[in-house]
């Protein structure tokens, strides 16, 4: 059997789609300063990067993820999305809500929510096309949904509502999600 989606047409006429692809900042994105990045400096397909900082997910009771040792994924227009290992997760915290959603770079998602709640809070890649088996099985969340901190910065949602990324006050635009920024 094939790799899950990779023929599918819909997916490659997706990747195809993105008019900037990370190469070259386009003359509306905003200059980052000293110790800023540009969501318009990171590459399309996305790319996968350490990062050693402290990373820590909670509700007002608990801590469900603390860890030095996430992955971003770095994609063209959106704020890095943090994805956790497994280990560092409180997974007996999490269900399935029975939602699941697709990304044209990474693959199948299945949504997951607090076991005594309702909302999808994280998200979790059971399988991946082959260029981010690092993530595979690793959890990311929605910092407009839980609280989500960098260090000792709490982490906003991206704008739009549907997507995951993590603004931190280094994260410069315009992106993906805010007004006039939809097919970018």
């Amino acid at each position: 059997m094939t790799p899950f989606l990779e023929s599918d047409k819909r997916i490659r006429s997706h990747r195809a789609a993105w008019k900037y692809r990370g190469s070259v900042r386009p003359p509306f994105a905003v200059v980052p300063g000293v110790d800023q990045e540009s969501v318009w400096d990171y590459p399309r397909p996305p790319s996968l990067a350490p990062d050693p900082r402290r990373v820590v997910v909670r509700t007002d009771k608990q801590v469900l993820a603390s860890t030095v040792r996430a992955i971003r994924v770095l994609e063209t227009a959106s704020p890095p999305t943090y994805y956790i290992p497994p280990d560092d997760v409180d997974v007996d915290q999490l269900a399935e809500t029975g939602q699941t959603s697709s990304c044209e770079w990474k693959g199948m998602a299945v949504d997951l929510r607090l076991v005594d709640g309702r909302q999808s809070v994280a998200w979790v890649y059971p399988r991946v096309f082959p260029e981010f088996k690092a993530i595979a099985g690793w959890y990311a969340f929605y910092p407009g949904r839980i609280a989500c901190f960098i260090n000792d910065e709490r982490v906003r949602a991206q704008p739009g509502g549907y997507y995951g990324g993590w603004v931190t006050n280094n994260i410069v635009g315009p992106i993906k999600g805010e007004p006039g920024c939809d097919g970018l």
